[in-house]
């Protein structure tokens, strides 16, 4: 089978495609035929060696397709059956074998493409706004990078809750975008200080919950726009780190909460990880979730989807196609 291997890490020339043999599933796995990979900024991590993974590998964590075999004790899925994952790597191929408690079954309004590219930034907005904060409608809710892969989600998952939306965006088409998806107002941040703008917006009394992604350029002033018990969900840092922060500072901005959360740890278990991608799918297939699928490439363009995610030139989900 054809699969896209990095041998040594480096940029995007470094993802070469290889013909390996085809895997063969241990007892407790499925080998899946993959319909769709999900390419993502965990893949260019991976790749760049700044999150070490043993040489050669495949990456890849996340896809979608149908189960061609399975192991000796696999019971919960079969031959045939169409199931998507996360967090697993290898996705970079024609196939993969999963363990078979991580795969979760697609249902029949919820096309394999639009599985693929629903469960990392589909679960992670999941988990944002329905248990790392449980967002109430009426509440005011920041939103850093609104129109970005996990941000529009996001949004959607926050507008159908009843919330109101401020989101922050580099320009005017992101902006658009942004709207679309339900934000209430939006926040230029290129020209605006968002920090002013936000206070402006809620009348100094300043948002229940900010949901950043981006840390370092954003973090400092997103506590200052929280009001007294607010939350600071930090979930990435597309920035860079945050810097180190005195527990202190929490107390003098309000009784501030601070989490940095991981999807990992919301999908721990076969029953969460099931209910998750379970409730986002429903999301789908009753259209309040709208994926924007920007792109999909060829498997052997794997290199041009890494470019063109790492230059930000897409506002939507990038797909490779084996």
């Amino acid at each position: 089978m054809k699969a896209i291997q990095v041998a040594q890490v480096g940029g995007p020339e470094v993802l070469q495609v290889v013909d390996i043999q085809v895997p063969q599933p241990k007892p407790n796995e499925a080998v899946v035929k993959v319909s769709a990979a999900g390419v993502n900024f965990v893949d260019i991590y991976h790749r760049e060696g700044r999150y070490k993974v043993p040489l050669p590998f495949v990456p890849g964590q996340e896809g979608a397709g149908v189960v061609t075999a399975v192991g000796s004790e696999v019971r919960d899925v079969k031959q045939g059956d169409r199931v998507a994952w996360a967090h697993i790597l290898g996705s970079y191929a024609e196939y993969v074998a999963v363990p078979a408690h991580r795969l979760v079954p697609i249902p029949s309004g919820v096309t394999d493409q639009q599985a693929a590219a629903a469960m990392l930034q589909g679960m992670t907005a999941q988990y944002l706004s329905h248990d790392t904060y449980p967002l109430q409608h009426g509440e005011t809710a920041l939103i850093h990078a609104a129109a970005g892969g996990v941000g529009q989600l996001l949004v959607q998952m926050a507008h159908n809750i009843g919330a109101r939306l401020i989101g922050t965006v580099s320009t005017e088409e992101k902006a658009k975008l942004a709207r679309q998806a339900g934000v209430d107002d939006v926040i230029l941040y290129a020209q605006v200080d968002f920090e002013t703008e936000t206070k402006r917006l809620t009348h100094g009394k300043g948002v229940h919950v900010v949901y950043d992604g981006v840390g370092k350029d954003t973090f400092e002033k997103g506590l200052n726009v929280l009001r007294p018990r607010g939350y600071m969900v930090l979930f990435g840092g597309a920035s860079g780190p945050v810097p180190p922060l005195d527990p202190m500072v929490l107390s003098t901005k309000g009784s501030l909460f601070l989490t940095r959360p991981s999807l990992v740890h919301y999908i721990s278990t076969t029953e969460e990880l099931r209910t998750r991608a379970r409730a986002v799918f429903a999301m789908i297939a009753e259209g309040k979730l709208k994926l924007r699928i920007a792109h999909t490439y060829k498997l052997e363009e794997a290199a041009k989807a890494h470019r063109e995610l790492e230059a930000r030139k897409t506002t939507g989900k990038l797909l490779l196609i084996p």
